[in-house]
């Protein structure tokens, strides 16, 4: 663990990098302010071409060797890292709730599939194998190699920091390959620490790196780590819109990338759903973390038999799981908040209906909204399409299989989605159609456990993190041998 890291509170700490093993004091500085209290927390270097220069080169040097070492000791650290995120778990809860407004349930809950996801990344890296196929030819064998690709940019954002920032580096340093992570402005510390477990536990200088840039620079330092040569592969967790850049970018370079990119989840009730079910889990499918998820539901499809009833279950269920608070929940910033109250009065002023909350409620800091819902919406509304990112979720009534689908689909993206009903080859019939890379029967839209795979389909980006994710960090190699 660094000796700054707890060395220093408030604005007079500075969030370092983590370069070739060391942490770097830049000299350039930014503010990092809590959107829950709109003070500084403490400030974080940025990154010049300078670091961008130093935290490749690590990188590069530490590749030649890391990649050449046995499962075993990539396992070992990795375990060691993770008995070590849960020592100091009350420290980097701390950070996320200070950087990111989270409640203590959301940074816990990150750390735990944080750890989770390096314990299970541990096991796996073993089983990284290549293969000894029957060649046509008599006398002529062969083998399939794994290889790392070599260096490794790792893009990730601040919603749910410790968990993306952990997925966006620790399948590709297991396989083989160094990586630098360009973590997000707005949770530095929270990546830092991430950096730090993991120096703790005895991961080799240079083998992940670390870097921050202030917002203005964020096209430059981007481009620039893309263009470097040394650079193999990339992956990026965010919007879609800045999805299509990096991808533009890494296209240009004729380099792969692993998306993750933004959603606008359906959940389907049909009316033999367990509505009380239903209605718990479309509540915190909804609003966990202020709707600030990728996975969100943002649409709810609910069949004309039940639409009543279900509206009064919803609306008793947000009651119940996050109608307590004296304050409103925290959005990261106040821009957040104005989207998804632009996104409601637009479509109240074409005809959509409020079913719960308040879309004009004033709360104690511009960056604080409560959750709400509306019906009768069309595609005329902005929220059709849009994703609203935040704490505001739009109810459809459906009748038959058909329009549920229609309407489901009806979207650019597809990364998740849920079916609540009691007859399990209706949800499977639904599930099989969904344009999704996720479908959740009788559960949430929000899923991600390591021992399955996780990505999207159509704009919700390509590519898969957890379960089979090692495979996208290593590329195979062809050898033939005469005997």
């Amino acid at each position: 663990m660094g000796s700054t890291a707890n060395n220093a509170d408030g604005a007079s700490y500075s969030v370092p990098f983590f370069i070739g093993g060391d942490e770097v004091h830049p000299a350039k500085q930014f503010d990092v302010t809590s959107p829950a209290t709109g003070k500084v927390v403490h400030q974080c270097g940025a990154a010049t071409s300078a670091e961008v220069r130093a935290a490749v080169d690590a990188a590069s040097k530490a590749f030649v060797t890391w990649r050449k070492t046995i499962p075993k000791v990539r396992r070992d650290i990795f375990l060691k890292a993770a008995e070590i995120m849960e020592r100091r778990r009350a420290e980097l809860v701390g950070y996320m709730v200070a950087e990111t407004g989270a409640s203590d349930g959301w940074a816990q809950f990150n750390i735990n599939v944080a750890k989770d996801l390096i314990i299970d990344v541990a096991g796996r890296i073993a089983g990284l194998e290549g293969s000894f196929p029957a060649t046509e030819d008599e006398g002529t064998g062969a083998l399939v190699l794994r290889e790392p690709y070599g260096v490794i940019l790792a893009i990730a954002p601040w919603n749910a920091p410790y968990i993306l920032g952990a997925r966006s580096v620790i399948f590709p340093i297991a396989a083989g390959n160094t990586a630098i992570l360009k973590a997000s402005e707005l949770s530095p510390r929270v990546m830092w620490a991430i950096c730090s477990v993991f120096h703790e536990a005895g991961l080799p200088a240079g083998v992940l790196n670390m870097i921050v840039h202030d917002p203005p620079a964020a096209a430059e330092i981007t481009s620039t780590l893309i263009a470097d040569p040394a650079v193999k592969k990339i992956n990026f967790t965010g919007s879609t819109a800045v999805g299509r850049i990096i991808g533009r970018l890494a296209g240009e370079q004729l380099k792969p990338v692993l998306l993750e990119l933004g959603g606008k989840a359906p959940a389907i009730v049909w009316e033999d759903a367990d509505l009380d079910n239903a209605a718990k889990w479309c509540a915190i499918g909804a609003f966990f973390n202020s709707g600030q998820v990728c996975m969100s539901t943002e649409r709810i499809l609910v069949h004309k038999g039940v639409r009543a009833e279900f509206e009064e279950k919803f609306r008793a269920a947000i009651d119940q799981i996050f109608g307590g608070a004296q304050d409103a929940p925290v959005l990261i910033h106040a821009p957040s908040v104005e989207k998804n109250r632009k996104l409601m009065r637009d479509a109240v002023s074409k005809g959509a209906r409020v079913v719960y909350g308040d879309v004009e409620a004033e709360e104690s800091t511009k960056t604080r909204m409560r959750p709400i819902v509306i019906s009768e919406v069309n595609k005329d509304m902005d929220v059709y399409q849009t994703e609203s990112f935040g704490p505001t979720v739009a109810l459809f009534e459906i009748e038959t299989e058909e329009e549920a689908l229609r309407i489901a689909n009806d979207t650019e993206y597809g990364l998740t989605s849920a079916v609540f009903t009691e007859d399990l080859r209706r949800g499977l019939r639904f599930a099989k159609e969904i344009e999704t890379g996720a479908v959740h029967i009788n559960s949430m839209t929000i899923h991600d456990e390591s021992a399955l795979p996780h990505g999207g389909a159509k704009s919700s980006g390509y590519g898969r993190f957890n379960s089979i994710g090692l495979h996208e960090w290593v590329r195979t190699k062809t050898v033939t041998f005469k005997y």
